[in-house]
């Protein structure tokens, strides 16, 4: 998973085997070999059933494989436009259900904790992480973004007071942080009522919250730098995300997917022949890469290429690239931004006709998955072929 996943949290606890399982685990994850993951998880349960960090961490593996089930893998699909509710492809009821088990269980055990020591920092820091796993689930697997309102809350909460107890928990300012800054990114009337809702805003002290706890030694570090890397995008700072890109490459490097993330960003960061040496050289490797591929992986290296190739002035080639991506079941903003690039590309060849049905396709595609970027790229086109709505 490239994505940043908000509570694969892991707390180091007294059991040096369970320490090495959870490691071990994480690095399995991170390099999205899921099921390997998922093992060493289950071990460290079975060496301590009441270690909710064993618990929360399985959850996490198994929504982490529901993720990369249903195609979202990159920082790409969480730049979008929050939607009160989000269609998504029903997951395996199995995963849910197990998913559901594991994060049921490790809250009981942090809320046993929180009772006896109301002042064990580390207790309310479980409490917040898995009360954020859940919030991240339901947002994400389930689409329904006013139903994870309640967990969230209870994370930010949760953290919040393990840093009023120990200001030394950089670990508990990863989701501090990405709440201020979220609410931060909401209109007015929005960031009134996340206010309401017991929410603080504040975009620069909420990068810095992050900040720190992606240079802070815990287990969450890897998890905050891939949070890094959509905040960055969304700050423009795309020669930071690809920083960060370029350092977790060097710690996972049987994560693919970090490849097309370095692609799209340099994409969005106006650097066309970085971006296309980045998904070519990682192309040629994967192919001897025979382990299970994302929902719609193929038909995103092939717009990525397709992308660079028309920003580098190879129409014909890139033209070839994007009706290939077309052809492979995948997120609709994935074919929309195709759509969006062939449009690019007619209105070059100074066919207009063409233009129009290409940029119509990627509006509806587009808007149907939240994509406001494409959208908005679609429609100012349209209107300057005198076809906008």
């Amino acid at each position: 998973m490239v994505l940043p996943i908000l509570s694969l949290v892991a707390v180091i606890s007294t059991s040096p085997s369970n320490v090495e399982l959870r490691h071990r685990g994480l690095d399995y994850g991170y390099n999205l070999d899921y099921p390997e993951a998922l093992a060493a998880f289950q071990q460290a349960i079975a060496a301590d059933a009441n270690d909710a960090t064993a618990h929360r961490l399985t959850a996490a593996a198994l929504w982490m494989t529901i993720l990369f089930q249903q195609g979202n893998v990159t920082a790409e699909d969480y730049l979008g436009q929050a939607r009160e509710k989000v269609f998504r492809t029903a997951p395996p009821a199995d995963l849910v259900a197990s998913f559901n088990a594991h994060i049921d269980r490790a809250i009981e055990i942090a809320e046993a904790r929180v009772r006896a020591n109301p002042s064990d920092a580390d207790a309310h820091f479980q409490l917040g992480a898995a009360s954020g796993l859940r919030a991240s689930f339901v947002g994400t697997v389930e689409g329904r973004v006013l139903g994870a309102l309640g967990p969230a809350r209870r994370a930010y909460k949760e953290h919040e007071r393990c840093l009023e107890l120990d200001p030394r928990r950089k670990d508990a300012g990863l989701i501090v942080g990405l709440y201020r800054y979220g609410v931060s990114q909401l209109s007015l009337p929005r960031r009134l009522l996340a206010n309401i809702a017991g929410f603080s805003g504040g975009r620069t002290e909420g990068i810095r919250l992050v900040e720190e706890a992606a240079a802070y030694p815990s287990d969450i570090q890897t998890n905050a730098l891939f949070s890094l890397i959509i905040i960055y995008n969304r700050e423009g700072r795309h020669a930071d995300a690809l920083r960060v890109i370029r350092q977790l490459q060097s710690r996972y490097p049987r994560n693919r997917l970090l490849a097309l993330e370095a692609g799209s960003t340099a994409l969005r960061a106006g650097r066309p022949a970085e971006a296309l040496q980045a998904i070519d050289d990682a192309r040629q490797l994967s192919t001897r890469d025979l382990r299970p591929r994302a929902y719609g992986e193929e038909a995103r290296w092939r717009y990525y290429r397709g992308a660079a190739l028309e920003a580098l002035g190879r129409p014909r080639d890139a033209e070839q690239e994007l009706r290939a991506a077309l052809s492979i079941d995948a997120r609709q903003w994935v074919h929309g931004r195709a759509h969006l690039e062939l449009g690019r590309i007619a209105v070059g060849d100074r066919q207009p006709g063409a233009a129009v049905r290409e940029l119509r396709a990627a509006q509806s595609a587009c808007h149907a998955d939240h994509d406001s970027d494409c959208a908005d790229g679609a429609t100012k086109l349209l209107g300057s072929l005198g076809a906008g709505e």
